[in-house]
């Protein structure tokens, strides 16, 4: 499913829970380098451990950029609590890079930002539809089907899973 455009309307595969975690960083001086070059390289290791282990709960991310000085990363995963597996775990890329990141922090003097966001989106209460685009988002994690599989309207869709 990379650049392969899809032709119509197509919706995301995903039909159970969903977990949506936003995180980014706000680059808050260009030329404070050493504050935010490690924290820009840290994200990638952690997508690629992420992704090499089938078992981990992340289904799948997409890399945004809001110029001039935001990056961010849109992850996908199975349930929260592997998220938080994840983020807890001593053996993972997570935990080292987070206590750099704090330790960053506290010299840096706001020289970089960190934000991010979790939501946790209940089975039949998330909804997608792509045009003409290629896979993207949570059709990119998931798998992307034509809408009529899924329903033909947001709204059949956005109950498909509720009783």
């Amino acid at each position: 499913m990379g650049t392969e455009l899809f032709a119509g309307r197509m919706t995301a595969e995903a039909e159970g829970e969903v977990t949506v975690f936003l995180i980014g960083m706000r680059i808050n001086r260009f030329r404070a380098l050493r504050s935010w070059l490690p924290v820009f390289k840290a994200m990638p290791r952690m997508l690629r451990e992420l992704s090499q282990d089938k078992g981990s709960g992340m289904l799948g991310y997409q890399l945004l950029f809001g110029p001039p000085r935001v990056l961010y990363v849109v992850q996908y995963w199975d349930s929260h609590e592997r998220l938080l597996e994840y983020a807890s775990a001593q053996d993972k890329e997570h935990r080292p890079a987070w206590t750099a990141f704090n330790r960053r922090m506290r010299e840096g003097r706001g020289k970089v930002g960190f934000w991010h966001e979790t939501y946790v989106v209940p089975a039949g209460a998330h909804e997608a539809v792509y045009v003409n685009m290629p896979a993207f988002g949570l059709g990119k994690a998931t798998g992307a089907v034509p809408v009529g599989r899924r329903g033909d309207r947001a709204a059949d869709r956005l109950s498909l899973k509720r009783a």
